[in-house]
């Protein structure tokens, strides 16, 4: 990866590869971190001499204080969620001021988008006759929060938060549309009020304030200044709106391709995309899972490897790396070079299988990667099995000193992926990286 140039962070698989400490790591090498997609529904966790910061919306550049931390205007912020950051991040003497800018066109969470984001699941899972047809969303009102984006006329930006009769009178419109359809998904609550929710709206506005901007002109004036950005994508391509397996995806553009409409600048401002997959895969809610584990294995990598979701706690369902999958996604995102993470997971296992195509139906295989959910649920993985090793690996700080075993593991990982593998994570920690 060539230093001087901005590049972007994104996930290769179905999320929670560990993009926050890549980020935080590379924050260093850039002046400029951007949030470009997803709300509050991402979790980025990070290690710092043994502090762990969980971030859902702040970009995780935000841990140094010279840096500059853009939330763009293709995020929808839950401001509720987004002032706890901040508070939580102030106490514990994280600077949180100037450096931390919001787009004035990013769309708000409101509470009705969590109501009927909870409502609609529940919906979903009870349709009659049809079995449970729920996303497996974190319902915290992402996507909802987008439909109003595309509805337009109900929906609410951040800027709107600075200008309360502008609030109120876009409110008193929206909530009688919203109390109508909650009324129609089931829920039981009071009447949505116009003027209280925009008396309490509009007191984040003054909260916040002091950080809401066009982000799209500062942007392009700190890229004219000759300053480097580095783009933190939210979630996965394999949970793209448009590229993933839907419709078990989330609401945004979370692959690189989302970096252009949700900041405003044009593809030629990314140089490098470092691709961050994790050693195997998992995967987090419902939807297919070609080389899933639901045994011993699947356990023994879950509890190894931790994988307990940042944002929700539930329990991420686990299994042997697909390649397939990392691969498609690496050619959709523009890859240039691959983060792999949490090796150390894997240490102790005998023998390590890969994906590497698929049994489809009619008996044949293919290595091409099915973004459609009914189709990838009835594919087989095909595995190529590898020597597995012994030793643990967390305190490794250099390839050579890898296990042989570890080391073809990645090789083929990279051969198959026709890319580089730039950086190992070995650990949670910072020191815990092989460069």
């Amino acid at each position: 990866m060539n230093t001087g140039q901005n590049t972007a962070i994104v996930g290769l698989q179905w999320g929670d590869e560990g993009k926050g400490k890549i980020v935080d790591l590379l924050t260093a090498k850039h002046d400029v971190i951007v949030r470009y997609n997803g709300g509050a529904n991402a979790g980025h966790t990070v290690v710092v001499d043994d502090q762990k910061y969980a971030l859902h919306l702040i970009p995780s550049g935000i841990l140094y204080e010279d840096k500059l931390c853009i939330i763009g205007n293709g995020v929808v912020v839950d401001p509720i969620q987004l002032i706890k950051e901040i508070d939580t991040l102030r106490d514990r003497g994280i600077e949180v001021g100037d450096n931390l800018k919001v787009s004035n066109r990013a769309h708000v969470v409101m509470p009705y988008h969590k109501e009927h984001d909870a409502a609609l699941e529940r919906k979903l899972s009870q349709a009659a006759g049809n079995g449970d047809q729920s996303i497996g969303t974190t319902k915290r009102g992402i996507g909802p929060a987008y439909a109003d984006k595309v509805h337009r006329a109900t929906a609410i930006r951040m800027g709107d938060l600075l200008d309360p009769d502008a609030l109120l009178s876009k409110l008193k419109v929206t909530c009688s549309i919203r109390c109508a359809e909650l009324t129609a998904l089931g829920v039981d609550t009071p009447p949505l009020d116009p003027i209280a929710l925009a008396d309490e709206f509009s007191a984040y506005g003054r909260r916040l304030s002091p950080h809401i901007i066009d982000t799209v002109y500062e942007l392009h004036d700190v890229t004219k200044e000759g300053k480097t950005t580095l783009f933190e994508g939210a979630n996965a391509c394999l949970l793209d709106i448009d590229h993933g397996t839907y419709p078990y995806v989330t609401s945004s553009n979370c692959s690189s391709l989302g970096i252009h409409a949700g900041t405003g600048l044009p593809g030629r401002h990314v140089q490098n995309v470092v691709g961050i997959m994790k050693a195997y895969s998992t995967r987090v809610g419902a939807g297919p899972f070609p080389s899933e584990e639901l045994g011993e294995i699947g356990e023994r990598i879950r509890e190894r490897g931790n994988e307990y979701g940042t944002t929700t706690g539930r329990p991420r369902r686990c299994g042997w790396l697909d390649l397939v999958a990392v691969k498609y996604s690496a050619m959709i995102c523009g890859t240039t070079s691959i983060a792999c993470m949490l090796l150390d997971v894997l240490s102790g296992f005998d023998e390590i299988k890969i994906c590497i195509a698929y049994e489809l139906p009619d008996g044949t295989t293919s290595t091409r990667f099915i973004p459609d959910a009914r189709k990838l649920a009835k594919a087989k993985p095909i595995f190529e099995t590898m020597n597995g090793w012994a030793e643990e690996i967390d305190d490794v700080t250099s390839p050579e000193n890898l296990p042989d075993n570890a080391r073809a593991y990645l090789d083929r990982i990279s051969e198959y992926l026709e890319l580089p593998i730039s950086i190992v994570s070995v650990g949670p920690k910072r020191s815990q990286t092989v460069i």
